[in-house]
């Protein structure tokens, strides 16, 4: 989910807002960032037997699935040995696109069809030993799923591309799946009067799936479950 909020708040002083209260919530991972003060948090309560976390976001490159913030897990990588695999086949597929534009706006319909919908799988040695069948292990270590269970079939549902410049240009395309059907929404709009008026404007992406990625000015979303 992708929404925009004024508040004369910075994000770390909305986060201590959020933490008052996150306990009352169902798990959930929530980005939120300021243009102006170019501060970026991430709030999360998970898991919920930890205590509720606020970390300022470097720029770079971030994975955030079921856990914190950067933290191994399933599908970014549990063990030692693939504990950054997932975000080592990003920033890899991401240099190609880096590579290929140069100094040009990557549009981010290119970034969820060459970035986010990947079906390599990882190697056999390294996947996660988390009790789970081998083989579905296997399926669910690509970054694009898609097999067949006995319910239906299960994989990614939707992934969202969210790039926001300096200037306030905001583009927003998601492609997501419906009644079997894969549809694509893309929107374009701009944030600058609250810029020129030097009114902090916060944004937030919350993601309540598997995964998130972070490069600079752009937030990749994917989302995954049973195929409907």
């Amino acid at each position: 989910m992708w929404f925009q909020l004024q508040s004369r708040k910075n994000p770390l002083e909305f986060a201590e807002e959020i933490v008052k209260e996150a306990d009352e919530y169902n798990g959930f991972n929530l980005i939120v960032a300021d243009l102006c003060s170019k501060i970026m948090v991430c709030i999360s309560n998970r898991p919920k037997e930890e205590p509720i976390s606020v970390q300022l976001v470097s720029p770079g490159l971030h994975v955030l699935s079921n856990a914190k913030l950067d933290t191994p897990w399933h599908k970014v990588g549990k063990q030692p040995r693939c504990k950054d695999l997932l975000a080592q086949r990003l920033r890899k597929n991401f240099r190609k696109l880096l590579q290929k534009h140069g100094e040009e706006e990557i549009p981010a319909k290119e970034i969820v069809e060459k970035l986010m919908q990947d079906t390599s799988k990882a190697d056999q040695d390294r996947l996660p030993n988390t009790g789970c069948d081998p083989e579905l292990e296997l399926k669910l270590s690509s970054i694009f799923v898609d097999f067949d269970t006995k319910l239906g079939r299960y994989g990614t549902r939707s992934t969202t591309a969210l790039s926001v410049k300096t200037n306030g240009n905001v583009s927003f395309y998601d492609k997501y799946l419906e009644s079997g059907q894969w549809k694509e929404h893309a929107v374009e709009y701009q944030i600058d009067e609250q810029m020129q008026n030097n009114r902090p404007q916060t944004a937030t992406a919350d993601n309540l799936n598997l995964g998130l990625m972070l490069h600079k000015r752009t937030v990749t979303v994917y989302t995954v479950g049973l195929l409907h």
